[in-house]
């Protein structure tokens, strides 16, 4: 199916209190152009270069999320237009995340990565680290940040208990911190899972512009 097909798909499909974020890493503006042109608003990038570029050839109305590990020495070039970034997994990134939303005169609105999976490669804070940051007085020294909620990867596994158990962590916390009520988890293979364990917001990808170009990345 084309683009547009796959975004009214899921747009009529999904729920309407999960946000549908558009994963469109290494995809080329013409198909984020179709996307746009369906109607979808919101677009999820990995890589600072590649955001930037799109952001300045596409419509200004587009929301961009950050969704991949962003390096601190980065944030200055996404700061002036940044929707929403994914991937907090430190507090000296969180830090520099505030000092360019400052110079920028802006609050940058943010998630807490969270580290649910069983594997290494993934980033993020641990359950029991970002309790005690959420209990602390830490995230006050941070003026021009906004937590919004969390984000998370569940395991690459087809193990469906697995997943559930690892979002299911995710949306425990959340109970815990009523007012953090974006919860983004859930991708092209494990977003219904994700919706039925709490998500309101899933990153898709390949469902939608088709597999990723490695090549690209």
């Amino acid at each position: 199916m084309a683009v547009k097909e796959n975004i009214l798909h899921f747009r009529s499909a999904l729920p309407a209190h999960v946000c549908l974020v558009a994963v469109s890493k290494t995809k080329p503006a013409a198909m984020l152009q179709e996307a746009y042109d369906a109607g979808q608003r919101d677009f999820g990038e990995n890589y600072v270069q590649e955001l930037v570029e799109k952001q300045a050839g596409l419509p200004a109305d587009i929301r961009w999320h950050f969704i991949g590990h962003l390096q601190s020495n980065k944030v200055k070039y996404i700061a002036p237009f940044v929707h929403l970034i994914h991937g907090v997994d430190s507090l000296s990134l969180l830090k520099e995340i505030d000092k360019q939303g400052r110079k920028n005169n802006r609050v940058i609105h943010c998630l807490i990565q969270l580290h649910i999976a069983m594997e290494e490669t993934k980033f993020g804070f641990s359950i029991a680290e970002a309790t005690a940051l959420l209990n602390s007085k830490e995230l006050v020294a941070y003026p021009n940040v906004a937590i919004d909620g969390f984000m998370a990867m569940a395991s690459n596994t087809s193990d469906e208990d697995k997943i559930r158990a690892e979002f299911r962590q995710v949306k425990n916390l959340r109970e815990q911190f009523p007012a953090y009520s974006v919860l983004s988890f859930g991708m092209s293979s494990d977003y219904r899972i994700a919706i039925e364990e709490g998500s309101t917001m899933v990153r898709i990808g390949s469902s939608i512009f088709g597999e990723r170009n490695y090549s690209l990345s």
